[in-house]
């Protein structure tokens, strides 16, 4: 559990904790937060999955955490500002201070509100906040509208009101946007996925050990490692309140096809799928499915096929939150200089996966 006063900020850790999971932009400068069992730190609005609560420690700067011995994460950059980074603040704070704007209609601030708030003009914000964040300002708000809610029933909200207190205005604009962006629906996502089946297994494959996890409706996550017990932990730790069960359902069948595009005898993966993706992630996922086996392309073609040129890192970002591994085939999408770039199982595996795939084709 988070104590109520962090030890290292003298601040309130509740609160703090609470940031974290709505990824509130105030927070950001005040404090960052660390991850006991990676040895990495982060902003409180870093777009990672959330760890669990027991293994977070608190700092009140970056040099704080690096003195504690942690390292920067490599997504959110908590040891740098980057240009834009007060226009872009001033914008997330002027969105999250009006959660009533996100209105019974869905209705977001326009370009040109916000640019009058932040004394911007509306192309010259359009242009940095992308670039900053990889998502339009009405995007965001859909996503922090979004996480809010999530935020509010992990926290023992009951639907209903969560529901309206986010800005929704009907159970039917949640669940239309929950769908696509929570893959299950609130009340199965309530808790870490309380009521969902999800089914499991680990396998034996030539990139180490390989878990695939899916619903009813489809894989939602596929993981690479070197043991079975820290791939479960990692499963359980995302859905704590699932139903977990070993095998089941289509599973069988789907690890099968993964199996075999891991041993060279299929070049493609088309796999129903239950996942959460935000708006950009949803963008950037279809295009690295679109990409052809043996084929490989750059952060920054990526950004520009999508009409986002200057928005690399925030495709970089998009892979590394990938949670089904081979099936979107991130290890394609390669540095600018042709170096791997990074890969959430590991470089070499990367790198066998781009040999094993063109050596094939």
């Amino acid at each position: 559990m988070v104590t109520t006063t962090d030890e290292n900020t003298g601040l309130d850790g509740g609160k703090m904790w609470e940031a974290v999971q709505t990824r509130d932009s105030r927070a950001d400068g005040h404090f960052v937060y660390a991850v006991r069992s990676t040895g990495i730190y982060c902003r409180p609005t870093c777009p990672s999955r959330r760890p669990s609560p027991h293994r977070v420690a608190f700092f009140p700067r970056a040099v704080d955490a690096e003195a504690a011995g942690f390292r920067a994460c490599k997504r959110c950059l908590p040891d740098q500002d980057s240009p834009g980074t007060g226009l872009v603040r001033r914008v997330c704070e002027y969105i999250q201070d009006r959660p009533e704007q996100l209105d019974r209609s869905g209705s977001v601030p326009t370009l040109a509100e916000l640019g009058r708030a932040v004394g911007s003009s509306p192309s010259h914000l359009q242009r940095v906040f992308k670039e900053a964040t990889g998502v339009t300002p009405r995007q965001y708000a859909s996503a922090w509208r979004l996480d809010r809610f999530k935020a509010m029933i992990k926290n023992g909200q009951d639907i209903s009101t969560a529901l309206y207190e986010a800005g929704f205005g009907s159970t039917s604009r949640l669940y239309e946007t929950s769908t696509e962006q929570m893959g299950m629906s609130p009340g199965a996502y309530r808790k870490g996925g309380i009521g969902v089946n999800i089914y499991h297994t680990v396998v034996a494959c030539p990139m180490g050990r390989l878990l695939v996890a899916a619903t009813d409706k489809g894989v939602c996550s596929v993981k690479l490692g070197n043991s079975d017990p820290a791939l479960e932990e990692n499963l359980m730790a995302e859905f704590p309140s699932a139903n977990h069960q070993q095998d089941g359902g289509h599973l069988a069948i789907w690890a099968a096809e993964i199996l075999s595009y891991l041993d060279g005898e299929k070049t493609g993966l088309d796999l129903p799928l239950d996942i959460q993706a935000t708006a950009f992630q949803q963008q950037v996922w279809r295009m690295l499915r679109t990409i052809p086996y043996g084929e490989t392309r750059t952060y920054q073609q990526v950004a520009q096929a999508l009409g986002k040129d200057g928005s690399s890192r925030a495709v970089g970002t998009a892979c590394g939150a990938n949670p089904v591994a081979l099936v979107i085939p991130c290890h394609r999408v390669l540095r600018k200089d042709g170096g791997l770039g990074g890969y959430s199982w590991g470089l070499e595996r990367k790198k066998s996966l781009l040999d094993m795939e063109q050596a094939a084709d």
